[in-house]
């Protein structure tokens, strides 16, 4: 089988640059396309060597709908007003889309989710292997506990992080919430503070700290009575988000139209 042909979105952003490094050591995956916003400095610049590898001959462009004339697949980790605008374009090219942005909202899910009758996209707030191996126990210990402990998720990021709580916090969240058998909407708690009462029971709360380089630590604590059980995760660099949505495009390609997730990919479903 011919090699699947990638644009990133964002390809002069850490995680882009981060992407076409990992593509490059890939095999049966190749760059064909490296998109980065219009007005950009970075437009016209070679990815390869953005990425600091040699030249690739692959140039910034802002034109998405030209990129992927010749192209397979997007990956994308951007934010979420860019993300939705490739949303049509990838869909009516036929890419399979590889969606890692953060911060998106309800209608913006709602806006991914309507081309998925015709389009595949594999969306997640976390692309590593440990994470989406920790939502899956997080799920299962939320089942077996009750109500008596508390559920807490904890997650710093560097400081420069636009959006909190973090994607990966929100997807810790649904698999608690998952467990439990609750909305999360209805059920989170997230920026206490001053004179906010007693914890309301059930809930499932949120702390998001920025500071200095970190690239994502998150945890999550089941509290009891006299004993609490906490579940870490603590990311050392980005690559590894990369390697998993460049993963998740090479599992995506021939698959049915539809919306599927990094759970899918790793085959967790039935954990």
């Amino acid at each position: 089988m011919a090699n699947m042909r990638l644009i990133v979105a964002g390809a002069g952003g850490r995680m882009g640059r981060a992407l076409v490094r990992v593509i490059s050591e890939t095999p049966g995956a190749v760059l064909t396309g490296a998109l980065e916003a219009p007005g950009s400095e970075l437009l016209g610049k070679d990815a390869g060597v953005l990425a600091g590898l040699p030249e690739n001959g692959v140039k910034l462009s802002a034109d998405l709908w030209a990129l992927s004339a010749n192209a397979d697949a997007i990956v994308d980790f951007t934010i979420p007003g860019a993300t939705i605008a490739n949303v049509a374009i990838a869909a009516q090219r036929g890419l399979v889309h590889v969606i890692g942005t953060t911060g998106l909202s309800a209608s913006d899910m709602a806006v991914i989710k309507s081309v998925t009758s015709r389009a595949v996209v594999v969306q997640s707030g976390n692309m590593s292997l440990g994470v989406n191996l920790l939502a899956a126990l997080v799920k299962r210990v939320a089942q077996s506990l009750d109500e008596s402990f508390d559920i807490e998720i904890v997650e710093m990021h560097h400081k420069a992080k636009i959006d909190a709580p973090s994607g990966t916090a929100f997807l810790l969240g649904e698999a608690a919430a998952a467990g439990r058998g609750v909305d999360l909407h209805a059920r989170s708690a997230r920026g206490r503070d001053g004179e906010t009462g007693a914890r309301r029971p059930g809930d499932i709360g949120f702390a998001s700290l920025r500071g200095g380089t970190v690239t994502g630590d998150h945890s999550v604590i089941f509290a009891g009575a006299m004993e609490r059980i906490e579940l870490t995760h603590r990311a050392e660099d980005r690559t590894m988000f990369a390697m998993g949505a460049v993963k998740a495009a090479l599992w995506a390609r021939g698959k049915a139209p539809g919306f599927y997730t990094m759970t899918d990919v790793l085959g967790l479903t039935d954990f």
